[in-house]
């Protein structure tokens, strides 16, 4: 099985009357734990009680903290979520959280050479210069990186996009994303394959994911080749993580070389069955259970 690391933000989704463990790079490296048994997840949380609640829920869920730093200045992330009528969310994320902070040590340096296949990554936790810097020199190191860009409210660049993107091998985005992402890099009207398709060309990607919510997901490999599916669910409870978990599915896919068309089907099933429950993680394995036995029939 492939070695994969996820590195960035872990916060809580703070609701009015909850809240919910999550960030986009935390929520995938659960997501591929559960999956295939192994990942490694590199973060920074606060010395308060909210990085004490993470700890615990990484013990309680055999998650492991080795590449946790803890931060004795800067607090845990939090994100205040709000849900529109269609179980959407929008959140409003705190700055100068721990998170932003991911030092670069020798540790991290040979984990990502020497023991990771796949590093995942976004653009949130690039908006500070510091876990930017780390995020960087890593990705230089992996062979192959997963960029899953997570625009959130003014925290990114064109910049950090263009970076990112050079950098990717596969990318997934948003419809909202890729038509900011389609204003920095192209002067043409915005059609979504023929924006998806000079993203491959210009920054030399081996495949693009683009979601769209309910209508599902479309995928274009370096040879242009295309696949659309939709999701119907008439259960939705929030839509948070979907995309993480439709991340997850998608990197195994890509890794182990599976028809992307393939791929494309089981995320969306699987980010099907995320909108089903609060939050962006299921209390329980069923879930994952009946998705390890796909993936090992495929």
């Amino acid at each position: 099985m492939k070695k994969i690391t996820s590195i960035g933000e872990i916060l809580f989704d703070v609701y009015e009357e909850s809240k919910t463990l999550g960030g986009a790079p935390f929520n995938f490296i659960y997501h591929i734990l559960k999956l295939t048994g192994q990942g490694n997840f590199i973060s920074r949380i606060g010395n308060d009680e909210l990085g004490g609640e993470i700890k615990q829920f990484f013990r309680n869920n055999n998650v492991s903290d080795k590449y946790l730093q803890i931060d004795e200045t800067h607090k845990t992330g939090v994100a205040k979520a709000e849900l529109d009528e269609r179980k959407v969310p929008t959140f409003t994320i705190e700055t100068e959280r721990a998170y932003d902070f991911i030092e670069t040590t020798d540790t991290l340096i040979g984990l990502v050479k020497n023991d990771t296949d796949c590093l995942y990554f976004g653009s949130l936790a690039q908006r500070n210069e510091v876990s930017k810097g780390t995020i960087r020199k890593l990705f230089n190191l992996a062979s192959v990186k997963f960029c899953d860009l997570n625009l959130r409210q003014n925290f990114y660049s064109k910049d950090v996009i263009e970076q990112s993107l050079y950098a990717a091998n596969i990318v997934k985005l948003n419809s909202d994303e890729l038509q900011i992402v389609n204003k920095f890099f192209n002067n043409n009207n915005f059609s979504q394959i023929d924006s998806i398709e000079s993203l491959i060309n210009k920054f030399s990607i081996d495949l693009v994911c683009v979601t769209d919510g309910e209508n599902g997901a479309t995928i274009v490999n370096k040879n242009y080749e295309s696949d659309t599916r939709n999701i119907k669910n008439e259960h939705v409870v929030d839509t948070v993580g979907a995309g993480d978990a439709y991340a997850a599915i998608l990197c195994i896919g890509y890794l182990n070389n599976l028809n992307f068309r393939k791929i494309n089907k089981l995320a969306n099933e699987f980010a099907g069955e995320i909108v089903k429950v609060k939050g962006a993680l299921p209390e329980n394995d069923l879930v994952y259970n009946k998705f390890k036995e796909y993936l090992k029939n495929e």
